[in-house]
């Protein structure tokens, strides 16, 4: 029964977004999904055996649909079919609507624009626009009018850098306007829109930045606030990155407070308490992933519940998934619809076994902690392969974060929910006099918390950085994982411990070989050097950009800290730390001059960069045995 559904479903989320495996794998796994369906529910008397057979073949078609790469299309009307096909850019003179608030980040205002007429024709469709410089923020619903140089959006030179064009292309966009100013013809009203702002722009200003930001979060979801980008890592390296995404434990905190507070009251009464507040949720959050899955099945769930009938998680899990990719097909490529179903699955199968098991085996005095360690722990592990594949990094002290931090998360989400109805509701002159004192509690929360998030980050080894990792190893790890995940698959532990110890030796063979890595974007370049598990780097460029897309380079590549880097340019104070922090030895070019003469060095074990002509226009660099001459203005290899 669930052995067979779990292996699918996991099996599923792992290649779900794996181009090289999608075929023969993708296709067992929903075989495997299939035929789990059809054995979970075929003894199930409240449910028959053809409707279940049939919601399963739809998922497994659905999913199909979603992972067989074929991407969403332009429509006739769209932008981008103006452009020429060799690649230039079109001059354009648009109108459009915002589609989204867009802020100000350093001097730069972004933000996706649905368009209604280019250069005079009818056009419908989307384009991204990018206004440098910016000093007022995009709202939604504002109707502009512009003039710049319309272009197709490049694909990333490294799988390990953004791919502009995927992203776009997931949010039906395929152009990019670039200008430098606009013209705003009228604003829409925009009530939701100006609600969300209203919430975030006042817990900012009674709160603080980081503070305000997170409660803003827990309320509204990360996608819908602008975060400090410390913020943001922090938690991430904390594994706490559920609790600024709108999820199903916010949801969770918001429908379990109502309905113990209409627990007396008739069915009817508790029953609209709840949609009541799975509707505020859905309208404050917006239609995200997560967020719909979570409002589908805790409507199903209460639905069931008020009813008088037991309901069926996995059930229930299965038909929410079946309605969302048959609606909207485009969210089984989004990494946070997986993720959102791959920790639902888990807590679904494997929380409940996980806790018994601990039950059965650990001392008595343990038992307390049984449930709080059940939850994160299935939902951990069930995401983990998904991690691997994207990221290629885990968080290693997630679970100790998440059990010291769920003492704080739950009533943090919800007195973040309570203050955000009142600034909605109360007037301008009680709210300003209210909610200054009513905020500060909850601040020192927050406070406590992000403090919490800060120092589990900064621990030795937070974050387990494995490289980029194969679909197929990540397959084969999650194989491996799946008789731990569901304690009653006790015979096949030892023959998945050779499946996790055959995944793990042969990521630490890819990591530990010998390579050259050159990227180049946005005029800049970047070339790594891998020597036995070890890298060193050369940048053509010192400015904040290019130690940003270095550090991607490098923990991306597995490399928490790098042996030297060379800066073929200079590096001003403001960028100096950023460097410094990525590598042990830094030297940059000052003056004109070369971080290196002719016949200097920068090396370490197996890695160096050396001048190789009195001019300094060549570089020798070697990696291991290898060696290889580089052009010092582009470093493009040459022969020799």
């Amino acid at each position: 029964m669930k052995p067979v559904f779990s292996a699918g479903l996991l099996l599923f989320m792992a290649c779900m977004g794996a181009t090289s495996v999608r075929s023969p794998v993708q296709w067992l796994s929903l075989v495997a999904l299939l035929v789990g369906g059809l054995v979970a529910w075929g003894r199930a008397s409240h449910w028959p055996r053809k409707v279940m057979a049939g919601l399963a073949l739809m998922l497994c078609l659905v999913s199909a649909r979603c992972g067989t790469g074929v991407m969403p299309q332009p429509q006739p009307g769209d932008p981008s079919l103006f452009i020429p096909r060799d690649g230039t850019s079109l001059a354009v003179r648009l109108v459009g609507r915002i589609h989204a608030d867009g802020a100000v980040t350093n001097g730069r205002c972004r933000s996706l624009l649905d368009v209604s007429s280019l250069n005079g024709q009818f056009s419908r469709g989307r384009t991204e626009l990018t206004i440098d410089p910016c000093t007022t923020p995009l709202l939604t619903g504002s109707w502009l009018e512009l003039e710049g140089e319309l272009r197709r959006p490049q694909p990333g030179s490294h799988p390990l850098l953004a791919r502009g064009d995927e992203r776009l292309a997931l949010q039906r966009t395929w152009s990019r306007l670039r200008t430098d100013a606009m013209h705003v013809l009228r604003q829409d009203w925009t009530p939701l829109a100006d609600a969300r702002r209203t919430i975030a722009e006042r817990f900012a200003d009674l709160a603080g930045e980081q503070s305000g930001g997170l409660l803003a979060a827990l309320v509204l979801g990360a996608a819908q606030v602008s975060l400090p980008q410390s913020l943001r890592e922090g938690f991430r390296v904390a594994g706490l990155s559920h609790a600024l995404a709108a999820s199903g434990f916010h949801l969770s905190v918001l429908l379990g407070s109502a309905l113990a507070c209409t627990r007396t009251l008739p069915a009817a009464l508790r029953l609209a308490a709840g949609s009541g507040a799975m509707a505020l949720f859905l309208v404050l959050a917006g239609a995200q992933p997560s967020v719909v899955r979570a409002v589908l099945m805790g409507a199903a769930a209460l639905l069931i519940r008020e009813s008088g009938h037991r309901s069926r998680p996995l059930g229930v899990l299965l038909v929410t998934l079946v309605l969302m990719l048959l609606v909207h097909p485009a969210w089984g490529r989004s990494v946070g619809f997986q993720l959102s179903a791959a920790a639902t699955a888990g807590l679904v199968i494997s929380a409940g076994p996980l806790e018994q098991w601990m039950v059965q085996n650990w001392p008595q005095p343990l038992h307390r902690l049984a449930p709080a360690l059940s939850i994160p722990l299935a939902a951990l592990f069930w995401t983990l392969p998904l991690q691997l594949l994207y990221f290629g990094a885990a968080p290693l002290y997630a679970l100790l974060s998440n059990l010291l931090a769920a003492p704080l998360l739950a009533p943090l989400t919800l007195a973040a929910m309570a203050l955000a109805v009142m600034v909605l509701l109360l007037p301008a002159a009680l709210s300003a006099a209210l909610l200054p004192w009513m905020i500060w509690p909850v601040q020192q929360l927050s406070w406590w918390l992000i403090s919490l998030v800060n120092w589990i980050s900064q621990w030795p080894g937070a974050q387990l950085l494995t490289g980029p990792v194969h679909p197929l190893l990540v397959l084969l790890f999650a194989l491996g994982l799946l008789p731990w995940l569901l304690p009653a698959q006790q015979r096949w532990r030892g023959l998945s411990l050779l499946w996790l110890l055959l995944a793990v030796c042969l990521q630490v063979h890819v990591q530990l070989r010998d390579d050259l890595i050159r990227v180049e974007q946005w005029g800049r370049q970047w070339l790594v050097l891998r020597h036995r598990g070890r890298a060193a780097l050369l940048s053509s460029h010192g400015d904040e950009l290019s130690c940003r897309i270095a550090t991607r380079l490098s923990h991306g590549l597995g490399h928490q800290r790098l042996d030297w880097i060379a800066v073929l340019d200079p590096v001003g104070t403001d960028q100096q730390l950023c460097w410094n922090a990525l590598a042990r030895t830094l030297q940059v070019e000052q003056r004109g001059r070369l971080p290196l003469t002719p016949g200097q060095r920068l090396q370490s074990d197996g890695l160096s960069v050396g001048v190789a002509d009195q001019r300094g226009r060549m570089l020798n660099v070697r990696f291991g045995t290898r060696v290889q001459r580089l052009r010092r203005s582009d470093l493009r290899p040459q022969s020799g």
